[in-house]
């Protein structure tokens, strides 16, 4: 595990804190990584993601379906 000293602003201290105590969580490290979780899944790209090239690679060996009419098949009519 890697151990960083971060700078944070009072404003920023305090938002920490306020994860950690909404989540119940032991440490402001547990609260950082929260944080860094949710911004990962919010903001970046899930192609970039190793679950999601595996989750797609699972979709390619399923069986496709031949759809003549969209609207119809779907109920959309």
């Amino acid at each position: 595990m890697v151990k960083a000293i971060v700078d944070l602003s009072e404003y920023e201290d305090r938002i920490v804190n306020i994860v950690k105590g909404k989540f119940g969580l032991r440490n402001k490290s547990e609260a950082l990584r929260l944080i860094i979780d949710e911004y990962e899944q919010e903001f970046l790209e899930p192609e970039l993601r190793p679950e999601f090239i595996e989750k797609m690679r699972s979709r390619e060996r399923e069986p496709t379906v031949i759809v003549k009419d969209f609207r119809k098949h779907f109920g959309l009519e």
